[in-house]
């Protein structure tokens, strides 16, 4: 029956039946089988031996280390773990902005005409770099960054120069997919109009796409660079220097104190991380 005049549309029929069921009885299904995949026993977690055995490591791990020589050892690794962080994000947005252009697709660029020669040869070169680009930065972030600390230790020894091309690497994926999904979302309209008054794709893609992208890379750049803060900490485990290469002597030397002292410095760090970055995307923001 149709809506009466001057009545809206009629409203939607929830959806019953095997389709709630469905929808309920699958992601819980799931949940339940990925706990049984792992051999999860929470029931194991509160029973009082794992309580004694957690309470006896807990109550090693104080009174914290605060001599003055690991201190300032702690106030080393920080800054280094810091730098990681900084320089790999760097790096990962450079391989992301070097292969931006190529993963924009032609829904994006090639909108409102086509001014440069569309003959096959020229076609499927665009398309071949279109596909390798994308096959780059899935390649690159498929790679966890503890795998590719592992790669670059190999390849330029120990220190914080194999964290930073860990973090570059994987990241350098992360961000690009999300530097190209941004930049297929933007507005079509002043593309096109580039497009049509004869503009070449480059130059569609610089004026017209990128201006209008450029607030959300941004965001996604210092979000990302949020993470590395963490990944830096993780990384010094299999070499790459920082506050992780310290936290893993102690684990192996069973230093219980100073292991809580690395604990709380990655705390701060990763704290004092958040609200910067969060300062500079307001300015950003506001300057936008």
């Amino acid at each position: 029956m149709s809506a009466a005049p001057g009545m809206g549309a009629p409203i939607p029929r929830r959806p019953g039946g095997w389709g709630v069921l469905a929808a309920w009885g699958i992601p819980i299904l799931l949940v339940l089988w990925s706990f049984n995949g792992v051999r999860g026993e929470l029931a194991g977690f509160f029973t009082a031996e794992s309580a004694t055995q957690m309470w006896a490591y807990i109550s090693r791990l104080w009174p914290p280390d605060r001599s003055p020589e690991f201190l300032l050892l702690v106030a080393r690794a920080t800054a280094e773990t810091f730098a990681i962080s900084v320089a790999g994000t760097a790096v990962a947005a450079a391989i992301a902005a070097l292969l931006l252009y190529f993963a924009a697709s032609d829904d994006v660029l090639g909108a409102g005409g086509e001014q440069e020669s569309a003959s096959p040869g020229r076609v499927m070169g665009r398309r071949a770099a279109y596909l390798a680009a994308r096959a780059a930065l899935n390649l690159m972030r498929s790679i966890p960054e503890l795998v590719w600390a592992i790669i670059f230790v190999f390849a330029v020894g120990l220190g914080p120069f194999a964290g930073v091309l860990a973090l570059g690497a994987h990241n350098g994926g992360v961000i690009g997919k999300l530097y190209a999904e941004t930049l297929e979302n933007v507005r079509r309209g002043p593309v096109e109009a580039l497009r049509a008054g004869g503009a070449r794709r480059s130059s569609a893609f610089l004026y017209g796409a990128l201006p209008q992208a450029w607030p959300q890379l941004v965001a996604y750049t210092f979000y990302r660079w949020e993470v590395n803060i963490r990944a830096a900490a993780v990384l010094g485990f299999v070499g790459a220097g920082g506050l992780g290469q310290q936290m893993h002597i102690a684990l192996s030397l069973f230093l219980e104190s100073r292991l809580v002292t690395l604990i709380a410095a990655v705390f701060i760090l990763v704290n004092a991380v958040d609200l910067m970055s969060g300062y500079l995307r307001r300015k950003l923001d506001a300057a936008f």
